[in-house]
């Protein structure tokens, strides 16, 4: 079996940093908020902290059903093994990073959250600057590790291509 390379060891690094974030974040607001769904305080400008607990995935898709939960939490898993995978044989720092955001976010989410409340708590809202969602630490580790892994796709995705012809 092939060791992990170092910058495999970064991505879980990152993974395990993002995860602590998320936790910690999500912790902190519901010592601050509770869990009632809909509390709300200023923080600073436009930026809230609301509780809303998110029984579904993206824009509430499977909100209506258990199974719906469990669906997620098994999708999950198999994602982040499978990014845990690609992580070991991560040459390039982009990848690394993005894919440890994004194992980190995974597990944060969707697999402690929905085992632990049975929904994501979601608590960043911006909605005076007219981005109806409320989102979270893990919701921005995800969207940060996509924009990494798709920066490195454009910057070196051409240069692979090029050296192939």
């Amino acid at each position: 079996m092939k060791s992990i390379t170092r910058l495999g060891w970064t991505a879980y690094a990152v993974a395990a940093a993002t995860l602590i974030l998320d936790q910690l974040s999500k912790l902190w607001v519901l010592g601050l908020l509770g869990r009632e769904q809909g509390g709300s305080v200023p923080l600073l400008g436009p930026l809230h902290l609301t509780m809303v607990h998110n029984y579904g995935m993206s824009f509430g898709l499977l909100k209506d059903n258990d199974w719906g939960r469990w669906l997620l939490i098994g999708f999950s898993i198999l994602v982040v093994i499978g990014l845990a995978i690609w992580a070991r044989k991560a040459t390039k720092l982009l990848p690394a990073l993005g894919i440890g955001m994004i194992i980190g976010a995974a597990i944060g989410n969707n697999l402690i959250d929905r085992v632990m409340y049975g929904y994501v708590v979601d608590f960043i809202d911006v909605s005076r600057l007219h981005f109806p969602w409320v989102f979270n630490v893990a919701d921005s580790g995800i969207n940060v590790g996509v924009a990494l892994l798709l920066i490195d796709s454009f910057l070196y995705g051409e240069k692979k291509l090029a050296e192939t012809e």
